[in-house]
């Protein structure tokens, strides 16, 4: 996912449309667009024309770039077509649909019927849309070592490091990968390293690409050791032949009598491996859970007063509320039973008001604390707001495990089928940091990833160290996060932006988590059900 953008191809098939023309059936074709804001609609692609039909199939694929991270909104139309200009305004509509394309690869196939206008059915007229994920997911894994490179430094052996280039269309080399540096050795081997084969020979297994062998300097002189061509079936052959790849250094050669190399690199494993991209375990039938926990500790202020960043605006909204539809709207796409379990911390609850509770049901129902859609999150939370006492402290810890219990249960069954998302909604004053630090490296083992909002105006200063970009996150006892998982963004920063950029902003990476978890545990995509078609 992280080296390209999927792509998808969705195939698009009518049943009993409505018959437009006198003495003969429909001549239909389908046009796909895309929402651009507002009621703006763009057109991306459209299928064929097929003649004389109610019930077409259509051959033409309609292929679009796939976004996790966005809502995106698509409508499919269909027209019947007597002429022939590519205009579709004198052309007779015979239905269409919305939908998201989040919906269609969550599903695999749906059903709709088709729509002249919101509410008016086109008779009975239903279109089915399937969606296949278009990719070359092999990759290459490669292992190099050189043996008698030339010495390149005054004092001590070279610091030899690989490069290897493919030849654009242009004929110009670009660079593919680089290896790390070996020091001071004129033998090395390096590290073993995946790469992408669309990356690597765009896919062609006969592709020349050329290999440099330099020797590394801190100042950036890097000196040319030598260098050799190939391409990837000379790689995968050579490592089962021992073949040895002469690294020529063409001045040397010119220059030199007699001069065979300065010294040979040869493959010591290599092999094509399949990865897998998110849509392979979505389209496998992954569900996504989404998991929301707000934060009630009193640093917010009195929710009754204008300044508490609890407080209802005239619209009924306030922070919180942007950031839980913002996210919750792209991420509810991903699960089919649209139940999210939603969760408060901080608060003194009723009828007492003893102590401060750091896990409690938004909806009052510890026993099913799930919560009917982001509307359904929303409303509890405008209906317990007035009923709560916010208190203190700021604990996370509880949340973080009570989600990483149920994923741990998932991760039990050895299947890629469950991936939990919780999102936590807080001011930021957190008190348990170090029981958070030893939940989350924990949590890395398991099939979730945490998102942190972070709204108002603290110094989220510790929220920074728990989104371990700059640094390795450790426990308390200094072991290392397994993978990264959490995301960490401040509210401010999107207040002005328009509603859909915090979600890019913060889901951008949950793709790659769900592959790097799967991946971590060697779990393969479930097998595509053929399922009947979701309505």
């Amino acid at each position: 996912m992280a080296d390209c953008v999927s792509k998808v191809e969705l195939t698009v098939s009518c049943s009993n449309l409505l018959d437009k023309d006198v003495g003969s059936k429909s001549d239909p074709l389908c046009v796909l667009l895309q929402g651009t804001g507002g009621d703006k609609w763009t057109e991306l692609c459209r299928t064929e024309r097929l003649m004389n039909t109610d019930n077409p199939s259509f051959s033409q694929r309609l292929r679009l770039d796939y976004h996790f991270e966005t809502v995106q909104n698509l409508k499919l139309g269909v027209y019947d077509i007597d002429n022939k200009s590519v205009d579709l305004g004198d052309d007779d509509y015979l239905g269409g649909v919305e939908l998201t394309l989040g919906q269609i690869v969550a599903s695999k196939s749906v059903s709709r019927p088709l729509q002249l206008k919101k509410g008016k059915p086109a008779g009975k007229g239903t279109i089915t849309v399937t969606a296949e994920e278009i990719k070359d997911n092999r990759a290459i894994e490669l292992e190099m070592e050189a043996k008698k490179l030339d010495k390149k430094d005054m004092f001590g052996k070279s610091d030899p490091f690989l490069e290897f280039f493919k030849q654009g269309a242009d004929g110009k080399w670009q660079l593919v990968h680089r290896t790390e540096v070996v020091k001071n050795n004129l033998n090395p081997t390096w590290k073993k390293f995946t790469i992408p084969l669309q990356t690597f020979c765009s896919s062609d297994l006969d592709k020349t690409l050329k290999v440099n062998c330099s020797d590394h300097d801190s100042d950036g002189s890097h000196d040319l050791i030598g260098s050799f061509e190939t391409k990837v079936s000379e790689l995968l052959k050579a490592a089962d032949s021992r073949t040895e790849f002469d690294c020529v250094h063409a001045e040397k050669q010119k220059k030199k009598k007699g001069y065979k190399n300065s010294g040979v690199v040869s493959v010591k494993s290599a092999k094509l491996m399949t990865q897998h991209s998110f849509l392979d375990f979505v389209m496998g039938g992954c569900q996504i859970n989404f998991t929301v926990g707000i934060d009630f500790t009193g640093s917010n202020g009195d929710p009754r007063s204008p300044n508490s960043l609890h407080y209802m605006s005239t619209d009924g909204l306030n922070q919180y509320l942007t950031a839980l539809w913002s996210v919750g709207q792209v991420v509810q796409d991903y699960d089919t039973d649209k139940f999210f379990p939603a969760f408060g911390f901080g608060a003194k609850l009723p009828p007492d008001y003893q102590a401060a509770n750091h896990e409690f049901a938004l909806n009052f129902n510890p026993s099913n604390p799930h919560c009917q859609g982001i509307e359904g999150i929303v409303e509890a939370y405008r209906m317990v707001l007035p009923q709560l006492r916010l208190s203190g402290p700021t604990n996370f810890s509880p949340i973080i495990n009570h989600v990483a219990s149920i994923a741990a249960t998932a991760a039990q069954t050895n299947s890629a089928s469950q991936y939990y998302v919780l999102l936590i909604l807080t001011d930021g004053e957190i008190t348990d940091l170090d029981q958070t630090r030893d939940a989350i490296v924990r949590a890395s083992r398991l099939p979730l990833s945490i998102i942190i909002i972070g709204v108002g105006p603290a110094d989220f200063k510790a929220m920074e160290l728990l989104d371990g970009d700059d640094g390795v996150l450790r426990s308390t006892t200094g072991e290392a996060i397994t993978r990264d998982i959490v995301q960490f963004v401040p509210f401010r920063q999107f207040e002005k932006a328009p509603t859909a950029s915090l979600a890019q902003s913060v889901l951008a990476e949950v793709p790659n988590q769900v592959v790097s978890y799967f991946k971590m545990r060697g779990l393969e995509p479930l097998k595509p059900q053929a399922a009947a078609p979701k309505s």
